[in-house]
């Protein structure tokens, strides 16, 4: 379907391709992995032709329809969250767009003279509009956006009043509705939530087209992809499997080249030393000269390359009393909406309670009330003795100086710690080297969010507070930062979104919304995570496994 050989791609010093070959076959989900800066997004815009290899080549047939989602969206202003996602929906979208047209040229009267051609038009239209299943299209769009987490009346209503968040919903919509032959999605679940997450893996599980995917969500890759393509050091490797069969496999590889490493620098001192103990000597020249010869033509096995993982002790924070939060009688509204009526739960140390619920049950507004950062309309929220709490929500990344570099936020943030243990905290949280040069200004959401975490753990509170803390997190930064919280001594609040960190740290859930997602009353479970899956049959709230 689309291949790639003889692949090399660079710019200016940065090479990223290196003769790499490459096919994507029709029906594989495959999922593209690599280090930042590998080159995963240019080999998407290679595939639609916004970039051209500089060697090698690229095949794509030209019948080939290609949906292509990426970070960046264009403006939308002028229609409803309906017809946006209809309008890039491929073929069939121009097609209902241009009915609807010629039905509002058919009824203006500056346009008599032209309805014999207006007509012939849209018969025409509509015919095609039809033969395609173009009827059902709406149908299908607001099936798609429910699956996304918009209801009706956000449906329907302007899309240029919606967040930036929300207009990337509808640019994936846009994108599914086109049931294109090859589809492309660079982090499709950066801003989704955990119904919209596995709404959208049924869907690309049924797809019928090809799949190629990246994403920094490891239980979705695990459900979508049969396939793995690895870039890294300017090759694509390919695992045919999912990403914890890559991630084990990987393993398997690396342990091999290891030893495949060392039995042959084995081999190569040992001929070394034969060559440099007979070189003087005339009877040996001969065997000499032939395993010079032989050394030279030996392919030397590199050491795979590992990605370099900075070990830090983190501080055990103080001791908090056994009630960390007591809340009584909690009431919040929004206008006419009421997300929490008369909320009691009382947070005892070394608890780790999830926040379940669907958008709009008042997960957000819980942390912030918690935190002290908003006043309930009634009910009181109150901390426990010796209770130090640290709060992290994406505005968290507001209190960084933009006009700083990482290691001067931190140098500023904590002025009696040494250069050196700095430096290991910033390592720990990925930035080596140069990375902590980096003004925060540049810095892309992962890496802010990054900072924001390294600063709230140097010094760790007895209390976190955590509104989706790996939003724009890589896996492997997930990953450490799970590790990390696994050995934190002390209590927690969180919501996310990514059910590896809730399994690995949520000893308690308390679900807002019920089933319908509307339910005021609360449902408190003692359990983990795991034991609420079970218990409940749903992963997330009106989401059933």
């Amino acid at each position: 379907m689309i291949s790639f050989s003889r692949l090399g791609k660079q710019y200016g010093r940065q090479v990223l391709f290196v003769d790499a070959a490459f096919q994507l076959n029709p029906g594989e989900k495959v999922g593209l992995v690599g280090p930042n800066g590998a080159g995963k997004t240019t080999l998407f815009r290679m595939i639609v032709g916004e970039e051209v290899p500089d060697e090698g080549e690229l095949s794509v047939p030209k019948k080939l329809t290609i949906g292509y989602f990426r970070q960046d969206v264009g403006e939308m202003a002028g229609r409803s969250v309906l017809d946006e996602a209809i309008a890039g929906s491929g073929r069939l979208g121009d097609l209902h767009h241009e009915l609807e047209s010629l039905q509002h040229a058919m009824s203006d009267p500056a346009r008599a003279d032209e309805l014999d051609r207006i007509l012939a038009r849209f018969g025409e239209v509509q015919d095609a509009y039809d033969h395609l299943g173009g009827y059902g299209l709406e149908a299908q769009a607001r099936e798609v956006l429910h699956g996304l987490g918009f209801d009706d009346e956000r449906i329907d209503a302007d899309v240029g009043q919606l967040s930036g968040g929300w207009k990337m919903r509808v640019a994936m919509a846009r994108v599914l509705l086109g049931r294109p032959d090859v589809l492309l999605m660079d982090e499709p679940t950066n801003h989704l939530d955990i119904e919209s997450i596995i709404w959208l893996e049924g869907f690309l599980r049924s797809l019928p087209g090809a799949l190629l995917m990246t994403s920094h969500d490891r239980e979705f890759m695990n459900r979508v992809t049969t396939k793995i393509a690895e870039i890294d050091g300017g090759e694509i490797t390919p695992y045919s499997g999912n990403y914890d069969f890559y991630e084990r496999e990987r393993a398997i590889r690396e342990s091999n080249r290891e030893a495949a490493y060392a039995r042959q620098q084995a081999m190569l001192a040992k001929e070394q030393r034969f060559i440099e103990r007979f070189a003087a000597h005339a009877a040996k020249a001969a065997q000499v000269q032939s395993r010079v010869k032989a050394l030279d033509k030996i392919e030397r096995i590199e050491l795979p390359k590992k990605r370099k993982v900075v070990k830090f002790d983190f501080r055990v924070p103080s001791r908090s009393g056994d009630q960390v939060a007591v809340l009584e009688g909690v009431s919040k509204a929004w206008g006419r909406r009421v997300v929490h009526a008369g909320l009691g739960m009382t947070i005892r140390r070394g608890e780790r309670w999830c926040v379940m619920g669907k958008n709009g049950a008042g997960k957000s507004t819980l942390l912030k009330m918690v935190a002290g950062a908003l006043e309930p309309d009634a009910g009181t929220v109150a901390l426990g003795p010796s209770v130090r709490m640290g709060y992290f929500a994406q505005q968290a990344l507001d209190l960084l100086d933009p006009t700083l570099t990482v290691e001067e936020q931190l140098q500023r943030d904590f002025p009696q710690e040494s250069v050196g243990a700095l430096r290991n905290l910033a390592g720990a949280f990925q930035f080596s080297g140069d990375d902590v040069d980096k003004r925060i200004r540049a810095l892309s959401g992962g890496e802010k969010t990054r900072l924001a975490m390294a600063r709230m753990l140097l010094d760790p509170p007895n209390f976190l507070i955590l509104d989706e803390p790996t939003n724009h997190l890589d896996l492997f930064t997930k990953e450490m930062l799970i590790e990390a919280l696994k050995d934190f001594d002390g209590t927690m609040l969180f919501v996310s979104h990514d059910r590896a960190f809730l399994r690995a740290l949520g000893n308690r859930v308390l679900e807002l919304g019920g089933e319908s997602g509307t339910d005021v009353e609360p449902h408190l479970y003692p359990g983990s995570y795991v034991d609420y899956v079970t218990r409940t049959g749903h992963e997330a709230p009106g989401v059933h496994a």
